[in-house]
């Protein structure tokens, strides 16, 4: 048995197929009214039959009225290429131009909006007389722009999401079991200890803190270059201009500074 979401994803499709027939069949038939439409305008004005009580040409949707047969002729290139931009939304291509330009047909969005186009589109065709075929083809498109209106309902904007075939593998990827690697992690050497049996014998204490301490001498530098510290040569105290300090001599005394006394009697007698 099938799970639900499978079921949802068949059905949403089917309707996506539905939505885009219809589409094709409205296509179809507005070339074959604008077509005909012509046509008709045109036999009308060779003929030269007074048609002033007319409210419509003679075979044909064009209005008999000023500007008539152009806006008519608008009318049907409108829904072209409103049926054009749609049958694109449900092929969700460029799913980025209508993500920047028209978001409520882009894949964040739900059905409702393209239902509601739908409707209006079939629902203006319908207005008119028209033949068989066209009646039927605008028929149809109103009726799956009901059904798209009321999945946009229950489904919101998770419907296109559901549907989509990325989004599908998405899902399926979270229903397989996921395998845990149960292997002891490869932890690397550090270079201390690297060093010390290259070395041998020579086995640094760890500190308080439970790591391994060089002290201040040569293993301390060479244990900071090794980590990409640079241990720089502290700056003098005095700055170079100063005098240098006087030198001690061993003759002097704590009295050195002051002079020695004379005598009369010798020069140096104490």
């Amino acid at each position: 048995m099938l799970p639900p979401r499978a079921y949802f994803f068949i059905g949403l499709n089917g309707v996506r197929a539905l939505s885009v027939i219809a589409l094709l069949l409205v296509f179809a038939s507005s070339i074959f009214v604008l077509v005909n439409d012509v046509e008709a305008v045109n036999r009308s004005m060779k003929s030269g039959v007074d048609m002033t009580d007319c409210d419509y040409i003679e075979g044909s949707t064009v209005p008999n009225q000023p500007a008539g047969v152009f806006w008519a002729v608008v009318n049907r290139l409108l829904i072209i290429f409103q049926v054009i931009v749609l049958i694109l939304s449900e092929l969700g291509w460029p799913a980025a131009f209508f993500e920047r330009f028209f978001p409520v047909l882009g894949p964040h969005f739900g059905l409702g909006a393209l239902g509601i186009f739908q409707c209006l589109i079939g629902a203006t065709i319908l207005s008119h007389h028209v033949d068989d075929f066209t009646l039927v083809a605008a028929f149809f498109l109103f009726s799956v722009g009901c059904l798209n209106m009321l999945l946009g309902l229950i489904f919101r904007e998770r419907a296109k999401e559901k549907r989509s075939i990325m989004g599908w593998r998405a899902e399926a990827k979270g229903v397989l079991p996921t395998h845990k690697d149960l292997r002891p992690q490869f932890a690397r050497p550090g270079s201390t200890f690297v060093n010390s049996i290259f070395k041998g014998g020579e086995k640094a204490q760890p500190d308080e803190f439970g790591q391994k301490g060089y002290g201040f001498g040569r293993q301390g530098e060479k244990a900071a270059g090794l980590k990409g510290f640079l241990i720089s040569k502290p700056l003098e105290s005095l700055p170079r201009y100063a005098p240098p300090p006087p030198r001690s001599d061993s003759r002097s005394s704590s009295r050195a500074g002051t002079p020695e006394p004379t005598f009369k009697s010798s020069p140096t007698a104490l």
